[in-house]
């Protein structure tokens, strides 16, 4: 099925952790497109099992990763709770 070109877009108001944001921000910009944009490719991707990123992607990832410190990853997932405030 081909989705017809205009969409309806809803503002939302997700909770991410903050290194994880950091990072997918830095995404957007090195690949010059919305942060929206790349949630959403990322999670069609991930809905029909395929690979999101390319090789030079991943590594600009890493890059981004270590620039913000973000030491997550998917073993992490449903597991991290947050710091009292």
């Amino acid at each position: 099925m081909v989705t017809p070109e205009k969409i309806e877009r809803t503002q939302t108001g997700v909770r991410i952790a903050s290194p994880l944001l950091k990072v997918l921000k830095g995404l957007a910009e090195y690949k010059e497109m919305s942060l929206g944009d790349l949630l959403e490719g990322i999670v069609l991707h991930a809905f029909e099992g395929k690979q999101p990123f390319s090789e030079e992607t991943l590594a600009a990832i890493e890059k981004l990763r270590d620039v913000y410190e973000c030491r997550m990853t998917a073993a992490d997932a449903h597991k991290l709770s947050e710091e009292d405030r």
